[in-house]
């Protein structure tokens, strides 16, 4: 049995930008879990079609009901393979990923078509459909609900992503994350700390001067 899922998102950008942003959305501040990414092949067809393969490695969380039974290492990462094919002429680009790893306890297939919106010209459709299975004995159903509900939230992500870098590529302010709004919190107090501990220590070498 085999879990499928489809949806379509929609960036308000042009097709154009949104495949530039493909290849420069890693990292983000909605990607932490992406670690490494690597072109393995890569080439421009007769038909002017660019082909490439890379291979990103990635967090990999699985259940916590599962960890104590999986190695650390299973338990942590993933290697994704992503085919991909830009066709300018045709105004599309088409990605397939699948995980090369843990692919017997699940297996996710991922495929997507990128496309001008036929209702504004100006924005970028993307097709998303997925597959996800798993052939482990007697969890199979539960490791596939999982899966679907991780692949989920992991598309929301990763169209956050997509505008974030859009953003910075168009010039405009993208809104900040709660980390990075924690981060410059953070900076603020240990400057302020920083700078009332000059003041005591300078307060402090008057009065030794004056003693």
């Amino acid at each position: 049995m085999v879990k499928y899922f489809a949806c379509v998102g929609l960036l308000k950008s042009s097709w154009d930008q949104v495949c530039i942003a493909f290849w420069e959305r890693y990292p983000n501040p909605y990607s932490n879990h992406v670690l490494t990414e690597d072109i393995i092949f890569r080439e421009v067809t007769p038909g002017n079609r660019l082909v490439s393969r890379r291979l990103l490695t990635k967090t990999n969380r699985a259940p916590r009901w599962m960890e104590k039974d999986l190695p650390v290492t299973m338990a942590r990462h993933a290697y994704i393979i992503e085919d991909s094919i830009v066709d300018p002429q045709n105004r599309t680009m088409t990605t397939l990923t699948w995980n090369i790893s843990h692919a017997r306890m699940m297996s996710v297939e991922e495929r997507c078509e990128y496309r001008i919106n036929p209702d504004n010209t100006s924005w970028t459709e993307i097709n998303r459909e997925a597959w996800i299975s798993s052939n482990l004995y007697g969890l199979s159903r539960a490791i596939q609900e999982f899966g679907l509900a991780r692949f989920k939230t992991s598309v929301a992500k990763t169209m956050k992503g997509f505008e974030y870098v859009l953003a910075k590529m168009q010039g405009e302010s993208p809104s900040r994350t709660l980390a990075e709004h924690a981060t410059e919190r953070a900076r603020e107090t240990a400057l302020a700390a920083k700078e009332k501990a000059k003041d005591l220590a300078s307060q402090a070498h008057k009065k030794q001067q004056y003693v």
